[in-house]
């Protein structure tokens, strides 16, 4: 218990400095951006992209990752139920509001590192711009308010873990 509460503590502070860096609001402006790119039309057209292609050993690959991924989301989600920075950090307010209760892990970061391993992996040379996607999907989550540090660390380790464990399997 001591461990979680030194580890609140460490995000907290990170995230406070985080925060209080100069051209917050420019920072903002990007991050929403940057974070609407993993809210989920990217994955589908991606995954319609390739049924176009026929690429179907491609599609089952992507059906199976995002179906293993939710799953894992759903039960750390529930598991952990660790309370969103608004929720944490009394008087502070986020710049969106986020789709559901609880933020660890975050989904948005998981999701878009899951989908960079699986792109690098089938599209050679990919990868020098799907990792630093899915970086500043992680950035804009914690820039956005929506998220702790560790949040968008465990969402990153988690989807790409997933990624590469079934690219192993069904690859």
């Amino acid at each position: 218990m001591r461990l979680l509460q030194s580890i609140h503590q460490y995000d907290v502070q990170t995230f406070s400095w985080f925060l209080s860096r100069k051209n917050r609001k420019q920072a903002v402006a990007a991050a929403r951006i940057a974070s609407f790119t993993a809210d989920g039309p990217l994955y589908i057209a991606t995954a319609l992209l390739f049924m176009f292609l026929q690429e179907w050993q491609i599609v089952k690959l992507l059906a199976a990752v995002f179906i293993v991924e939710r799953c894992f989301y759903f039960v750390f989600k529930s598991l952990f139920k660790r309370n969103r920075p608004p929720q944490a950090i009394p008087g502070f307010v986020s710049a969106i509001t986020p789709s559901d209760k609880f933020s660890f892990p975050s989904g948005h970061t998981s999701a878009a590192f899951l989908m960079a391993a699986v792109l690098s992996s089938v599209v050679p040379g990919l990868g020098w711009f799907m990792y630093p996607w899915a970086t500043c999907i992680g950035v804009a989550r914690v820039t956005l308010g929506v998220h702790f540090p560790t949040d968008v660390i465990a969402g990153a380790l988690m989807g790409h873990t997933i990624a590469i464990v079934l690219i192993g399997y069904m690859l």
